[in-house]
C-alpha cells in the first residue's frame, strides 16, 4: 500500500488551515498543519502550502526557508497582489493560487503539483 503524501500547511488563519487540510485529506495527501515556518522545516514532507497573508510569520521569507530546507512550495494569496506573487516565484514557489481558485476547485486545482510530488517520490525510489 502506497503511504499518502505528506503535506506541510503553514497558516496562520484558521479557516484557510482548516480548509487547505480539507482539500488536502480530499486528494489524498495527509496534511501537517503549522502556523510558523520552523514548526515545518525540518519535518519529512513531500511538500508545503504557505498561506502569503500570514500575519504571524513573513511569507516569502517563509518560501525561501522551506526552499532551502529543500521542500517543494506551492502558495496561496491575493489574486491582485503582483508583488507578493512576483516574490514567492523568485523565492522558489513552484505556483501561486489565489484564494478563490482553491475555494471553487479544491484538489483538483492542486492535482499537478501533487502528481508532481508523488512522481519525484517514485524517482527517488520511495514509492511509500
Amino acid at each position: 500500500m502506497t503511504e499518502p503524501l505528506r503535506i506541510g500547511v503553514l497558516a496562520d488563519d484558521l479557516i484557510w488551515s482548516t480548509r487547505l487540510t480539507a482539500i488536502l485529506r480530499a486528494a489524498g495527501a495527509e496534511p501537517v498543519v503549522a502556523r510558523a515556518p520552523l514548526a515545518l522545516a525540518d519535518s519529512v514532507l513531500d511538500g508545503v502550502v504557505v498561506d502569503l497573508t500570514a500575519r504571524a510569520y513573513d511569507g516569502l521569507e517563509a518560501v525561501r526557508s522551506l526552499v532551502g530546507a529543500g521542500h517543494s512550495v506551492v502558495c496561496l494569496g491575493q489574486h491582485d497582489d503582483e508583488s507578493a506573487r512576483r516574490g514567492a516565484l523568485a523565492a522558489g514557489a513552484r505556483g501561486i493560487y489565489p484564494y478563490r481558485t482553491l475555494h471553487e476547485k479544491g484538489a483538483t486545482a492542486l492535482a499537478r503539483w501533487l502528481a508532481e510530488l508523488a512522481a519525484a517520490r517514485i524517482a527517488a525510489g520511495h514509492p511509500s
